[in-house]
């Protein structure tokens, strides 16, 4: 099993949408390093940090698992979309998306501040400085630890 971590702001999608509607797709991702690391690592039954970004408190917020694999992202074909890119065909799709579904709602924010002052934490990409990756890997021995910060 591998770890990842996903951002949303929770205006757009939050963890209490997820937990409503219990599966969705996570669509809209257009950098290309975070759509690799959706089509070339992630895999069903996959963890997920659900992470809240750009609010009032930043931070981990709930925990998500992959529930499929990565298949092309319907909004890039669709031109009354935020996310339509008109040099994406079907044929040769340029963004994937995968499907999450809920697991759980951590009991409270584990924040960005937090998660950057813990200096076990110093490697994990989410607190370096200028990482503005909306999906990123967790390493295992990260995850516990975080885990266990709730």
């Amino acid at each position: 099993m591998n770890y990842w971590l996903m951002k949303s702001e929770p205006d757009a999608f939050s963890i209490d949408d997820l937990k409503r509607k219990k599966q969705e797709a996570w669509d809209g991702v257009r950098n290309y390093q975070a759509r690799n690391f959706m089509r070339d690592g992630m895999r069903p039954g996959d963890r997920v940090f659900f992470y809240h970004s750009n609010c009032a408190v930043p931070g981990i917020v709930g925990i998500a698992e992959v529930a499929t694999d990565a298949y092309p992202d319907p909004s890039q074909f669709d031109p009354k979309s935020h996310y339509f890119d008109p040099a994406s065909t079907r044929d040769k799709p340029r963004w994937m998306l995968v499907e999450v579904k809920f697991v759980k709602k951590l009991k409270r924010t584990i924040s960005l501040y937090e998660l950057k002052s813990d200096p076990a934490l110093e490697g994990m990409p989410l607190v370096r400085k200028g990482n503005r990756l909306s999906v990123m890997p967790v390493e295992a021995a990260d995850w516990k630890y975080i885990l266990a910060m709730e």
